[in-house]
């Protein structure tokens, strides 16, 4: 019995390891390029500049965009001038404000 209970928490843990990858991925450059020209996303620099608006004096780190669920979002990473580094996610096709924390 405790061989089949291995096997079978193994074989879940698998199965969401699996389905987790499906749900959420990084899009890559021409991804985001097709998109951006189909009208689906907003261009990035627009997207940065609200950004960046939120922490005056900040320096980009990482920006990102992700494909979840069938939604698109821009992940940006700041440090601010107090040396915190702040994680936004917009809304990649309206530009709405999902998540300001710190990182």
């Amino acid at each position: 019995m405790t061989l089949y209970r291995r096997a079978a928490s193994l074989a879940v843990l698998v199965l969401l390891a699996f389905c987790s990858s499906l749900a959420a991925r990084d899009l890559n450059q021409d991804e985001a390029l097709a998109l951006r020209q189909q009208g689906v996303i907003l261009p990035l620099e627009q997207l940065l500049q609200q950004a960046m608006a939120r922490h005056p004096g900040a320096r980009l780190l990482e920006a990102e965009l992700e494909k979840k669920h069938g939604e698109y979002a821009y992940e940006v990473e700041l440090v601010t001038t107090e040396g915190v580094v702040r994680e936004i996610k917009l809304d990649a096709t309206t530009g709405v404000l999902i998540k300001d924390k710190e990182d």
